[in-house]
């Protein structure tokens, strides 16, 4: 399934509070049943989410009216520690979510992220602090721009944040790793010509 390019967008975001989230919280190891991407957001938190009798606990951030719609997950320090399992990565990006906002991310999880076009949105704790505070008069809004490498808080501070070149290449492109060897390949190909045509001298 194509990627989508990820271009600069303002949404609501849903704040979770808390620290060292692993990816058993984020996707419980037995929802790990399928290699398929999809399907995997309704299973997000899974146990946090959902009551013991299988409904919707309406206490839980997700379960809240303000959190439809959001695309941005503001989570504690350390989010995604924890197994290496693509499939918490899938989870995130099928309950909608396209950006995460932490102050430290385990670094399979952040790989798995930009692998798979989530964008992981590192700032420090003052960040945070400002967007929980946001949080508890309803649902803040938040501007996140890839190509700037910044996110527009609430109150329109500007807040700058880090991402590989590469990563950041193919998440506005909307490519993985394998497909942009696949759209270097006439340059690949011209490069082997090259390199034969001089061990023939």
């Amino acid at each position: 399934m194509k990627r989508p390019r990820l271009s600069r967008f303002t949404s609501t975001c849903v704040v979770l509070p808390r620290d060292n989230v692993d990816t058993d919280q984020i996707i419980p190891a037995r929802f790990l049943t399928t290699t398929s991407r999809s399907g995997l957001g309704v299973h997000a938190f899974n146990d946090w989410r959902y009551r013991a009798d299988g409904l919707p606990d309406a206490e839980f951030i997700l379960n809240r009216p303000e959190a439809a719609g959001a695309r941005v997950l503001v989570a504690g320090r350390n989010f995604g520690c924890g197994s290496s399992r693509e499939h918490a990565v899938w989870a995130l990006l099928g309950a909608g979510f396209e950006a995460v906002v932490s102050t430290a991310f385990a670094d399979i999880f952040r790989a798995n992220a930009l692998g798979n076009g989530l964008l992981p949105i590192e700032v420090d704790g003052a960040v945070i602090s400002d967007l929980s505070e946001a949080a508890a008069d309803g649902a803040p809004s938040i501007s996140v721009d890839p190509e700037a490498q910044t996110i527009t808080l609430p109150d329109g501070k500007t807040v700058v944040f880090p991402i590989p070149p590469f990563a950041k290449h193919c998440l506005i492109e909307g490519i993985d790793e394998l497909e942009f060897l696949l759209g270097a390949r006439d340059d690949i190909d011209r490069f082997e010509t090259e390199l034969n045509g001089v061990r023939l001298r």
